[in-house]
């Protein structure tokens, strides 16, 4: 990796991490911030969860030709401005059609970035850098946010409006930082790579698109694993396993606030130790082991309320489980989404990636809804036990995908030279240059 591409990949983390940041000042009060500030109700709230997920659902199947075609660097600035528009438009609205409006706006926006800047720090990476350089994406994105909520705690009034109004300001800003930052890098629209690669068509005898994605084995059982991840760990998090903590093992909301942040510490104190251990393993085996870790975690966060003891027996099994979720996603960062990337063809970055995020976004989209349903109906010992079997499942999945992928894909550092996707450089030079 050239210094050129290394300055312009540390301005691309920088602003992911600044508008992280920026979320953190208005994701934890969203909900009360609709329901009770804007005197909306819990079911507009709700709505406005829901128009999230619409609206990525909506974007996410075509954003990735658009990436594609016409770069990431495009996509990256109009998805910013767009996210931009629907925070401050959140925090201005008073309206019930304003805020789901503004909702849809902001889900949009932030689903076009996503796949955008993970094609990015594909291009300004290499096979063996790409490990360390989404790690480090996973690290300072979970920092951003965590000091973001901190510091919106501090500022936030229910009985003020005009304080929530700070809030979200703060985040179109730190969306337009994220935009400028991003538009100050200065990459080829379509890379020059080094070796002759084949095109979508060549590489699977299809037509290109999803038609040629759905063709590929190997992504579409990496999709599959990631559903069943996607599903078993974040899809839980605001839905079933916060019903069980509260209702069933009586943790105080206070002490689930202090789980959520054990989840986080996790991640932030783990992450560059377990890039070190994983990092020359094979993705597969890594990804399996990450089933086992979940595994243990719903284990704990059932025997909190499952086994009689002690309050501060079901706290201390609560707060472990989400420290354990945190390990296991650190343990992910360095490994899936690179994963993604050596497995798509380079003129089908985009839309392998936005592939990947769409599954994402079904999985906590479904996640949610399906932890909700047995809370409510107090099946809860059915949920635990449904998890820990959804955990087991992606260690199974994980050593099936494992006998799909090459020596190459399951660990590049092996044969670095026969990597999938190797970084791109510009038609007259090897750098990347970076405005000044």
């Amino acid at each position: 990796m050239t210094t050129a591409m290394g300055a312009a990949l540390r301005r691309i983390q920088l602003g992911n991490a600044l508008s992280a940041f920026g979320n953190g000042f208005t994701v934890p009060f969203l909900f009360v911030y609709v329901a009770q500030v804007r005197d909306l109700g819990a079911n507009t709230a709700g709505m406005v969860l829901a128009t999230f997920a619409v609206a990525a659902l909506a974007v996410l199947p075509f954003i990735g030709r658009v990436i594609d075609r016409r770069g990431p660097l495009s996509v990256v600035v109009a998805g910013a401005v767009a996210a931009a528009v629907g925070s401050m438009g959140l925090g201005l609205a008073a309206s019930e059609p304003l805020v789901i409006a503004a909702a849809g706006v902001l889900g949009a926006g932030i689903a076009a970035v996503q796949p955008a800047l993970a094609t990015l720090i594909v291009w300004c990476s290499t096979p063996i850098t790409r490990s360390r350089a989404f790690a480090t994406q996973f690290f300072l994105g979970n920092l951003g946010l965590g000091v973001g909520g901190l510091l919106g705690g501090l500022l936030v009034d229910t009985s003020a409006a005009s304080s929530f109004v700070r809030l979200f300001a703060i985040d179109a800003v730190m969306f337009l930082v994220l935009g400028a930052a991003v538009a100050t890098v200065r990459l080829e629209r379509t890379p020059v790579f080094d070796d002759p690669v084949p095109t979508v068509d060549e590489r699977f005898g299809g037509s290109g698109g999803w038609r040629a994605l759905l063709g590929h084995r190997a992504m579409v059982q990496l999709c599959a694993l990631g559903f069943v991840m996607f599903f078993a760990c974040y899809g839980q998090f605001e839905s079933g396993l916060s019903a069980f903590a509260v209702d069933v093992a009586r943790i105080s909301p206070s002490m689930l606030g202090i789980a959520l942040a054990a989840n986080t510490a996790a991640i932030v104190l783990a992450q560059f130790v377990v890039l070190k251990l994983v990092e020359r393993r094979r993705r597969s085996r890594v990804m399996a082991l990450v089933g086992l870790v979940w595994m243990v975690a719903w284990c704990a966060a059932g025997a909190a309320g499952l086994i009689p003891g002690s309050q501060a027996v079901g706290v201390t099994a609560i707060i472990s489980a989400y420290a354990l979720f945190g390990l296991g996603e650190a343990m992910l960062s360095p490994t899936v989404a690179p994963l993604v990337a050596d497995l798509a063809p380079p003129s089908a970055l985009g839309q392998y990636n936005s592939a990947f995020a769409l599954v994402k976004q079904l999985a906590l989209a479904v996640g949610p809804a399906a932890g909700g349903l047995m809370a409510g109906a107090g099946l809860y010992g059915a949920y635990i036990v449904t998890l820990i079997v959804c955990s087991l499942g992606i260690t199974a999945l994980a050593l099936m995908l494992g006998r799909r992928l090459t020596a190459e894909q399951d660990n590049p550092l092996r044969a670095v030279a026969g990597a999938a996707v190797p970084a791109p450089r510009a038609a007259s030079s090897d750098k990347v240059a970076t405005a000044a």
